[in-house]
């Protein structure tokens, strides 16, 4: 076994890999970028070494530096993860040529596995089910554009060297399809550094199901069952499950098989990932093989008992299978919800800023939380924003549900936009509740998934919490101010309201959305009365460390969590989470504008193409030049009908949040 390891990589699975290291007595490197100076890997591990600049190109995708590290600080293997060099053959090489160990496959099967077209091949070659398509060499927009009219549509275009969603579009008619190209191309060789495609059969309805595999050096290769992850939005997944729902024995003892044979092909060791696209009825093509463990890969270990990190480096090391086939099964039900940093009202566009207040569910048994940040680190652009994984096991499907959705609902975050509302509303949407499953769920549940209004639903009990919180707060302050003056035991430092033959009355104004309304305060001895729509409340309350509020509101008894972040008061209250703004009354804002102006960037990124000229006349919603931020595409789109009078950057250029990318006028 190893002494010493070194982790070529950030974030949660950094921190994981430590974890179990630690747990087998193996000293970890961890390396990190100038962004990562105090992320929570470097802290984590017994050493650090700094690679490079904040962009993942100068520092974490540099095999040179991972090496120079490894020599460094005597590491004698190094643990990928997953993302950055993972995948990366020439990587797995460097290290070979230095005697490092690399705790993955060999190179020959990434090879093998690297290209998606030529991996086809290879599994038609061994027998394993494809889905119809091209797989070849030529790459002629016009060519391929006649490929997909021949498979015929819908189809889908996919990076042939790509993963995560990236490179990948669904195009439905064949006048749609060269835009579709080129914008795949484009990202594909962005993230991938290769703008290689192929096009296959977009099958309707299909669930996305993969097969863990592992395979040693001694010939030995298991399955340790599925995960169905069909929940997906833009080709990523979102929640993952397993086992998948409604697999009978015959069907996963089939796919199980397909897979140990697709590892086999390939000579395969190490923790692998082989990706299927399953028909309704049950009939499943290959899709892909992912070379390294998967980002969901906890359901499983949940299902089985067994730390597939622990897996590997046992593997890696020389040892063999620790079971056998016979000897794996499945207990219970587990899911995984990926905890991003992202708006989902604004099409799923990441946010990036301090994690202000950050509390997740305590973990137990039942509930695990994969992360790699804490309170007060930075979601920054330059990364995946990922804030952490939450994963939960029951006995049966239907408690796991329940489970999942109890665990968002004590999930905290304040900072950053994140999808844990959007999570909660996916886990109750009665298809998912009900396993009515495919990759196209979340578009279909639009509706139950992005409800109407927002504002108009804050409960009053949102708003109340929100007026006693900075009622508590203004009271525990007085109290510590009065502790450090001279008189301590003088009335001025009281906040009771008292006033000479006089009731104390005040105003608290708090907006949300387009709704603002006042709270009327009148003090009551050790409490309050709060007026709100013309009906009073008496209230009292106590406020502890983070934000947690216990409150009596005429007798009736909350608990809920309110957390001051600039003029925002989020307010986490019966498993949801509210945003209001506390109102300055001596504020009055000035008279807005109309839609002329210039169009901002909503977050940091680099302008990769202009659709449109100075000077088009152009109608609401045309696209007027693509942004890549995050290794994604983002079309900014013009608000109304005009005219584009000017682009303020032009193609590769860098831009900040905020920035004014285009001079519009409207018509």
């Amino acid at each position: 076994m190893f002494d010493k390891i070194l982790i070529a990589n950030r974030g949660e699975i950094a921190c994981r890999v430590i974890k179990t290291a630690r747990r087998m007595g193996i000293r970890t490197v961890a390396v990190y970028s100038e962004a990562d100076a105090g992320a929570r890997h470097v802290r984590l591990a017994d050493e650090a070494v700094l690679i490079g600049p904040a962009a993942a190109r100068e520092s974490y995708l540099v095999a040179d530096k991972i090496v120079a590290a490894c020599k460094q600080t005597g590491a004698q293997a190094v643990h990928p993860g997953y993302g950055f060099l993972s995948e990366n053959e020439e990587f797995a090489e460097a290290l070979a040529a230095n005697g490092i160990v690399f705790i993955g496959p060999p190179v020959s099967a990434i090879r093998a596995m690297g290209l998606k077209s030529e991996s086809k091949k290879l599994m038609e070659k061994a027998g394993v089910p494809l889905t119809p398509g091209y797989h070849g060499d030529e790459q002629a927009p016009e060519f391929l554009r006649q490929q997909a009219d021949a498979i015929g549509y819908p189809v889908l275009i996919k990076a042939s060297a790509g993963g995560g969603g990236k490179g990948m579009r669904a195009v439905y008619k064949s006048e749609e399809f060269t835009d579709a190209l080129a914008s795949c191309k484009r990202e594909a060789a962005s993230s991938f550094g290769d703008e290689h495609v192929l096009i296959e059969k977009y099958l309707q309805r299909p669930r996305h199901i993969e097969i863990q595999v592992f395979g040693d050096t001694h010939g030995n290769c298991v399955y340790l069952f599925e995960r169905d992850c069909s929940v997906q939005r833009r080709h990523q997944k979102v929640l993952e499950e397993a086992p998948a729902p409604g697999m009978t024995p015959e069907r996963r003892a089939a796919m199980g098989k397909a897979a140990v044979d697709a590892a086999k092909a390939v000579g395969y060791v190490g923790a692998g990932t082989v990706e299927f696209i399953v028909n309704q009825d049950g009939t499943f093509y290959f899709m892909e093989m992912n070379t390294r463990l998967q980002v969901e890969h906890p359901v499983t270990e949940m299902i089985t008992g067994l730390d597939l990190v622990e897996w590997q480096l046992r593997v890696a090391s020389g040892e063999p299978l620790p079971l056998a086939q016979e000897q794996l099964a499945i207990r219970g039900h587990a899911l995984e919800a990926r905890i991003y940093a992202e708006d989902p009202d604004k099409g799923f566009l990441p946010s990036t800023g301090r994690l202000v207040h950050l509390a997740p569910p305590e973990e137990s048994l039942h509930v695990r939380v994969d992360t790699g940040v804490e309170q007060g680190d930075e979601i920054s652009p330059h990364y995946d924003p990922m804030i952490a994984k939450l994963i939960v096991w029951d006995e049966t499907r239907e408690r796991a549900c329940a489970r999942m959705l109890q665990s968002l609902a004590s999930y905290r975050v304040v900072g950053v936009s994140n999808n844990v509302g959007f999570l909660s509303r996916l886990v109750a949407c009665p298809a998912f509740a009900q396993a009515d499953l495919d990759t196209g769920l979340i578009e279909r549940e639009k509706g139950f998934l992005f409800p109407e209004g927002g504002a108009a639903e804050l409960p009053r009990e949102a708003w109340l919490a929100a007026a006693l919180a900075e009622l508590l707060r203004e009271q525990a302050n007085a109290e510590v101010s009065a502790r450090s003056d001279e008189d301590p035991h003088s009335p001025w430092h009281q906040r009771d309201g008292w006033r000479v033959n006089a009731t104390a009355r005040r105003t608290l104004a708090f907006r949300a959305g387009e709704s603002e309304k006042s709270v009327a305060v009148a003090y009551a001895g050790r409490g309050f009365v709060l007026e709100l729509d013309g009906q009073a409340t008496p209230a009292a309350g106590e406020l502890k460390a983070g934000g947690q509020l216990r409150a009596d509101l005429a007798g009736r008894r909350i608990n809920a969590t309110v957390v001051i972040a600039g003029e925002k008061r989020h307010v986490f209250l019966d498993g949801r989470a509210f945003i209001l703004a506390a109102v300055d009354p001596l504020f009055h804002a000035g008279e807005g504008g109309g839609a002329e102006g210039g169009l901002t960037a909503p977050m940091p990124g680099k302008v990769i193409a202009l659709v449109a000229k100075p000077g088009d006349k152009v109608e609401k919603g045309a696209p007027l030049l693509i942004l890549e931020a995050m290794k994604m595409e983002h079309t900014i789109a013009a608000p109304a009908a005009g005219t584009v009078k000017e682009f303020r950057f032009g193609v590769g250029d860098q831009v900040t949040d905020g920035a004014e990318l285009v001079d519009f006028e409207a018509d």
